[in-house]
């Protein structure tokens, strides 16, 4: 990717962004700001005013008490609009709506598809450990799903999807998912896009996981962690999940939804041999009990509740640690009669759909990006 590479200056309206205050920096080298704390506030320099433009009009608000950043676009709709929620990534740890590559993607999706985008300001661990985040997300969806909000922002109840990357395509298929049963909700979603989402914690030994453990931007190690601190505070489960010796005993009959030797592709497979995880020690499913909960682990649903879910966008990519969270995942939709486009970039590392501009720009990001706006045209 090196020839598609754009490095920009950073502008003197951005540098002082990105000084932090000594005592805080000193803070993180000291170990007296948690690891998570500390990537937040390095990631602060990152943050965009909500600003609108010709095509968009761009908010900070809140939506059933949660904070959200709203784009509506302004050219005349011609008839009810689509609508996106979209979850941002971050691991359940970082992130912000407010992340110039968020913005900039929320706001091309607005304008070019003409839709009313929802990017969700969910909570984030530390110190809000699952199910915070995915409530968040949820409430919102649920809150925007109401006929009287529909009609306030004149969106087509039959043209909503949810979206997200990383650990937000995570809550976007857990959102699906409990959309589908949930008798409280009219409105039926049209879609969902799932940009290299992480789909389980039970198996961190999936041939994506050997193949990619020291890849950039998401090392196997980082992962564990961001695993660890979203479903709990107990340090000791990151112990465990890092030594492989976390899988819970009661997880033994949800380990054929796992067996990539089933679901993967034969070229993600490789040569590696399956073997599915070990099983630890007797108490980790009451200790830890969101390693098995679909709403945390969207991939351990049975086929009964994946047949009710809409059609699905899931991107995966070859030099991700996620990669086959993602492909097994559409493999088990088509199976369940879900219709799915798999898109797989061979040249791709996690993150990389947003690298659309300052100050690291790639073509196989916006190659990515108009690929999923592609389908989004065709099937929202």
């Amino acid at each position: 990717v090196g020839k598609d590479l754009k490095f920009h200056l950073i502008p003197p309206s951005r540098q002082d962004q990105g000084r932090l205050p000594l005592d805080q920096v000193l803070g993180e080298l000291l170990g007296l700001v948690h690891y998570m704390e500390g990537l937040r506030l390095i990631s602060t320099v990152e943050l965009v005013a909500p600003t609108s433009d010709e095509n968009v009009t761009v908010t900070d608000t809140e939506l059933s008490g949660v904070p959200v950043r709203l784009f509506l676009p302004q050219r005349a709709p011609g008839g009810l609009r689509r609508a996106v929620l979209f979850f941002h990534g971050g691991g359940w740890c970082l992130g912000d709506a407010g992340m110039h590559g968020y913005d900039l993607m929320s706001r091309r999706i607005s304008n070019e598809l003409n839709a009313v985008v929802v990017s969700v300001n969910y909570r984030l661990a530390p110190p809000h450990r699952f199910p915070a985040q995915f409530e968040d997300v949820y409430s919102v969806t649920k809150f925007f799903l109401q006929d009287k909000v529909l009609s306030q922002y004149g969106v087509d109840p039959a043209r909503v999807c949810v979206a997200g990357d990383s650990a937000g395509g995570n809550l976007a298929a857990a959102v699906a998912q409990q959309l589908s049963e949930d008798p409280e909700v009219e409105t039926k979603l049209k879609a969902q896009v799932l940009i290299y989402p992480a789909l389980q914690a039970l198996d961190l030994d999936l041939p994506s996981y050997r193949d990619n453990a020291h890849k950039p931007l998401l090392p196997g190690a980082l992962m564990v962690r961001f695993w660890s601190e979203y479903l709990s505070a107990d340090p000791a489960l990151r112990a465990a999940m890092a030594a492989g010796r976390h899988v819970p005993p009661e997880a033994a009959p949800l380990l054929p939804l796992l067996d990539w030797s089933r679901w993967l592709p034969a070229d993600m497979r490789g040569a590696h041999t399956y073997e599915g995880p070990a099983l630890g020690g007797a108490g980790l499913a009451r200790r830890f009990p969101a390693l098995l909960d679909p709403r945390a682990c969207p991939l351990l649903a049975p086929e009964a509740r994946l047949r009710r879910l809409p059609p699905a966008f899931v991107l995966t990519c070859e030099h991700d640690v996620l990669r086959d969270d993602g492909a097994m995942y559409a493999a088990r939709l088509r199976a369940a009669g879900v219709p799915v486009t798999h898109h797989h970039a061979k040249d791709a590392f996690h993150g990389a759909m947003t690298f659309l501009a300052w100050p690291v720009e790639l073509a196989v990001g916006h190659r990515l990006f108009d690929t999923c706006m592609g389908w989004l045209k065709e099937n929202l």
